[in-house]
C-alpha cells in the first residue's frame, strides 16, 4: 500500500494538538486502541496430590496450591469471572527417575481434568502442562543418562504424558520441556491414539531465566544438580528464538508460547509480524511476585502496575495470556 506523504507545514503545532484527543475519560475509552478482556486470560492452577486443603505458597501471595477436592470450586470462581481457560500444573506425591507418574491414567492431572470435564462439560478450556519436572526425582525436564539430558527418551515419554491427558479430556496440551523434536512428538502419539482434534501448545520459546524460582518453590521443582541452559533458551538470542518457533511452527504446533513475557515483548511482536499461528505469552510467577511484593510494600499500586503490564503484553501482539493476575484482572475488568 503506498504511504501518503506528510506534509509538515500542515500536519503539525499548532494545527495538530494530539491532546484533543485524551480531553475525557468518554474520548480516551473511544479511541482506545488495545482492550483487555476476561477471554484474554488463561488462570494457572496447581493441583497437589493427597493434600487435605489449600496451601499459600509464600513466594506467590494470594496463589495457593490445592487439593482435587477444591478444584470445582475454584474453576467455577474463575468462570464467574469471565475467564474461560485453565493450565492445569499437578503436584504428584511419587517421584522417580522415569517420571511414571506423570503419564499414570490415575495421576493428579489425568483426575482432575476427568473431574473438571464431568462437572463443566466444554465451558472451560482445560489446557495441560506437559513436562517432567515435577514427576522426576532429580527435578529436570527430560530424563537423564549419565548425568546429561536424553532428548529422544524425553520426547518419548513427554507423548505419553500428552496421550494420558487427552485421554483423560484435555483440549490443549502444552509441551514445555523444550526438547528438540517434542511438538512432533506430541503430534504423531496424539494422532495414532485418536486425538487428533487435541491441539498443541507449544513452550516455543522458553527462555532460561531466573524468574521461574516463585514457580519451581510452588512445584517442588528445583533441578537437584546442574542448571537447565542446556535446552531452555539463552535470553540474548532473539534469532535463535525465531527458529524455535519457526520449528515448532514446522512441526504441526497450533499455538506458539513465548515465556516469560515482559522481559521479551520483542518476541511476542516480531512473532506477531512474522507468523499467523496464534500466540501465547506466559507472564511468569517471577513477574507475578515482582508486582506483588512492590505492591505489599506499598511502592507501587498493583491494579494499576498489573493492568499496565497485561495490556502491554497484548499490545504487542500476544492472543492469549497466561498470569497469576487472572482472576485480579478479570475482576478489575468487570467493574
Amino acid at each position: 500500500m503506498k504511504k501518503t506523504k506528510i506534509n509538515s507545514s500542515i500536519n503539525s503545532f499548532p494545527n495538530v494538538r494530539l491532546r484533543r484527543l485524551r480531553t475525557t475519560g468518554a474520548v480516551r475509552d473511544l479511541l482506545q486502541e488495545t482492550r483487555l478482556s476476561p477471554k484474554d486470560l488463561i488462570s494457572p492452577i496447581f493441583v497437589q496430590e493427597g493434600l487435605k486443603k489449600t496451601q499459600q505458597i509464600p513466594s506467590m501471595p494470594d496463589i495457593q496450591r490445592m487439593p482435587l477436592s477444591k478444584l470445582v470450586v475454584e474453576v467455577d470462581r474463575i468462570m464467574e469471572l469471565g475467564i474461560s481457560a485453565i493450565i492445569l500444573f499437578g503436584l504428584p506425591l511419587q517421584k522417580d527417575a522415569n517420571a511414571k507418574s506423570a503419564f499414570d491414567g490415575g495421576g493428579i492431572v489425568q483426575k482432575s481434568i476427568e473431574l473438571l470435564r464431568k462437572q463443566f462439560g466444554s465451558k472451560v478450556a482445560i489446557i495441560t502442562d506437559v513436562c517432567l519436572c515435577q514427576y522426576t526425582s532429580h527435578g529436570h525436564c527430560g530424563l537423564v543418562v549419565n548425568k546429561k539430558i536424553d532428548n529422544d527418551k524425553t520426547i518419548d515419554a513427554l507423548a505419553k504424558v500428552a496421550v494420558s491427558h487427552a485421554r483423560a479430556g484435555a483440549d490443549i496440551v502444552a509441551p514445555s520441556a523444550m526438547m528438540d523434536g517434542q511438538v512432533q512428538a506430541l503430534r504423531t502419539a496424539l494422532d495414532n491414539a485418536g486425538f487428533a482434534e487435541v491441539a498443541i501448545m507449544g513452550y516455543s520459546a522458553k527462555q532460561a531465566s531466573p524468574l521461574y524460582a516463585p514457580f519451581r518453590d510452588a512445584a517442588y521443582s528445583a533441578p537437584e544438580f546442574g542448571d537447565r541452559r542446556t535446552y531452555q533458551m539463552p535470553f540474548s538470542n532473539a534469532r535463535e528464538a525465531m527458529r524455535e518457533i519457526e520449528t515448532d511452527i514446522a512441526e504441526g504446533v497450533d499455538i506458539v508460547m513465548i515465556k516469560p513475557a515482559i522481559p521479551y515483548l520483542d518476541l511476542v511482536y516480531t512473532a506477531r509480524q512474522t507468523t499467523y499461528v496464534p500466540i501465547c505469552a506466559y507472564s511468569v510467577s517471577g513477574e507475578y511476585a515482582l508486582i506483588k511484593a512492590a505492591a505489599i510494600k506499598g511502592w507501587i499500586d498493583e491494579n494499576s502496575v498489573m493492568t499496565e503490564f497485561i495490556t502491554s503484553i497484548k499490545r504487542a501482539g500476544a492472543n492469549m495470556i497466561i498470569t497469576y493476575h487472572a482472576k485480579k484482572m478479570a475482576e478489575l475488568l468487570s467493574r
